[in-house]
């Protein structure tokens, strides 16, 4: 009986790939064009570590504003992991960005569990990027949103959830941002 012995590779490719991908955090009021986390925001942040820190998660992706590093980072020391900076905005389109973020999954992450922290506007565009449904950009107020993408080879299955404290009832309710946040 002969016994064929598959790549590591070739067997990741096999392998469903998940995607989970959050909205930044709460961002604080302070000035500037790169704030932080606010305290509901930190609290937001830690309940992601916590939700998923026996997710199998095996890298993180973030853009490099402080707000989406601020909210991958109690994950990232749970897991020991160092994110992966994809950079966004100052310069580089939305379009360019979800570009990238989709080919560095689909380039270097098949097979494993991904955590992906992006903005209002590119989350839902990273979605249908990677063969998820259309949706649309998140609304000002909607922090809560957690969605976990499946890509299998013969296509992509979106679950929506929430992580951490509820959104007011109002932040589904709102016109939808025009530029990132």
């Amino acid at each position: 009986m002969a016994l064929t012995v598959a790549a590591p590779a070739a067997l990741r490719a096999q392998e469903p790939t998940t995607v989970i991908l959050v909205r930044h955090a709460e961002r604080s009021a302070e000035a500037g064009a790169d704030p932080g986390l606010s305290s509901a925001g930190v609290a937001r942040a830690a309940a992601l570590a916590e939700a998923l820190v026996d997710a199998r998660v095996s890298a993180i992706v973030t853009s490099q504003f402080r707000r989406a590093q601020e909210t991958a980072a109690p994950l990232a020391r749970a897991l020991g992991l160092t994110p992966e900076v994809v950079q966004a905005g100052g310069g580089v389109s939305t379009a360019a960005h979800v570009t990238a973020v989709a080919d560095l999954i689909r380039g270097r992450y098949l097979g494993r569990t991904v955590l992906v922290v992006g903005h209002s506007n590119t989350v839902p565009a990273i979605v249908t990027a990677l063969g998820g449904p259309v949706l649309q950009p998140l609304c000002e107020g909607e922090f809560a949103n957690l969605f976990v993408l499946t890509l299998r080879g013969d296509g992509a299955s979106l679950v929506r959830g929430t992580v951490g404290a509820n959104d007011p009832p109002s932040a589904s309710d709102c016109r939808r941002p025009a530029m990132d946040r």
